[in-house]
């Protein structure tokens, strides 16, 4: 990690006790949908909990219809799980500019996510049916 801090000015950051992050898997069926049309279907998401904030279903990227995502210049960072790019889902309109995004090479401490994409349910319709016991 060390080198990697030298070659780039921005901080990054190690989950810990002060900013936990967990990854787990969902046993759940997951289903994304946008304007009544299929984006993904999965039994494979992986939740993650970060801190405070809510938890993020990330989907396998086999299991998403890339077809139907068109990839943006908006990008963001975070110190915890590095460099994020974003897509777009066309068919939603303005409302789903920018509604998906991914980490394509996460730092080590999450890099379970790597090949995922996550959507946001304000943008999109994410139904979790619970897994069947």
């Amino acid at each position: 990690m060390k080198e990697f801090e030298a070659m780039t000015d921005r901080p990054i950051k190690r989950p810990g006790p002060d900013h936990p992050i967990t990854i787990e898997p969902n046993p759940a069926r997951i289903l994304v949908t946008v304007a009544g049309r299929v984006v993904a279907d999965t039994r494979a998401a992986l939740t993650l909990r970060e801190a405070s904030y809510p938890p993020v279903q990330y989907i396998p990227r086999k299991d998403v219809d890339m077809s139907l995502l068109e990839r943006t210049d908006h990008s963001t960072y975070c110190p915890y799980k590095g460099d994020c790019a974003y897509y777009s889902l066309p068919l939603g309109g303005d409302r789903c500019v920018n509604a998906v995004w991914t980490y394509e090479a996460p730092f080590a401490p999450v890099a379970a996510i790597e090949n995922h994409l996550a959507f946001y349910p304000d943008r999109v319709e994410v139904v979790e049916e619970k897994a069947v016991r």
